[in-house]
């Protein structure tokens, strides 16, 4: 008996849901051939604040889609755009907030559409050791709502992701660098070390870029530019604890220097 009545509850929510969502779909339809726009749009957003985002890119792709030149039109882009990020398809919103920011230039929703392209790509974006397209999309993304939004309070948000993802591209740089040095391609590995040195030198990896270079600049026996290398170490990093092992690494290039110059005799 007991049993014989858990099922029947079970079956009375189960139709009690089954019909609401049809007639949730069903007020949709109706209202997608017989309403306004606004009436269409206002569904929509009633959907989508109840997280049925399903039924809510439907209005909005019908709004998109009859009503093009509606400032609805322009409200469903960036909310169809808001439902992809929530659900975390972070291409397809940033595809779609930048066609925010295409199509309807000065809308209201522009700045935080902008914005929001750039953390869709950062969101993508792998670690250090991994392709690096979404880090750098999301660098340049970010950089360009800063030059766009020079004074807005986003700014600084903007510059802390902008810090970390140059720290990553960085990195990336210098692992490889010193992965060329564990496979025996010291040459190889000072085209990366220059990429730090020229492109990252605000942040951590600077300094052990200029180290591991002149460590290679030795393996390689580059000896007078490693030389060179190491007194502007000196003078950049003053306070450093590699600064000792850089002066007995000087004494040790100066006599191999002399001793190469002497076998040349």
């Amino acid at each position: 008996m007991y049993m014989r009545k858990s099922l029947i509850f079970i079956f009375k929510i189960t139709l009690s849901i089954s019909v609401g969502i049809i007639l949730f779909s069903c007020k949709g339809i109706d209202i997608a051939k017989t309403g306004t726009v606004e009436e269409i749009y206002n569904e929509g957003m009633r959907l989508y604040e109840e997280e049925d985002y399903l039924e809510a890119k439907k209005l909005f792709d019908i709004i998109k889609l009859q009503h093009p030149a509606s400032k609805y039109a322009e409200y469903s882009q960036f909310f169809m755009a808001e439902i992809n990020f929530k659900q975390n398809e972070y291409i397809i919103a940033a595809f779609n907030y930048n066609t925010l920011r295409r199509i309807y230039p000065t809308s209201k929703f522009a700045k935080v559409a902008m914005y929001k392209a750039a953390e869709c790509y950062y969101k993508k974006s792998p670690e250090y050791d991994r392709d690096q397209e979404y880090i750098k999309k999301s660098l340049q993304a970010f950089q360009e709502f800063q030059y766009v939004y020079a004074t807005d309070s986003l700014y600084d948000e903007a510059s802390k992701y902008i810090e970390e993802l140059r720290e990553n591209l960085a990195n990336k740089e210098f692992f490889t660098a010193e992965l060329y040095i564990k496979l025996g391609s010291p040459r190889s590995s000072l085209l990366y070390y220059d990429e730090v040195l020229n492109n990252y030198s605000d942040t951590k990896f600077f300094e052990p870029a200029y180290f591991g270079k002149i460590k290679t600049l030795k393996l390689v026996r580059k000896y007078d530019a490693a030389l060179g290398l190491i007194d502007i170490y000196l003078k950049k990093f003053t306070s450093n604890k590699n600064a000792g092992e850089i002066r007995m690494l000087k004494s040790e290039l100066l006599i191999l220097k002399a001793d190469s110059e002497n076998a040349e005799k």
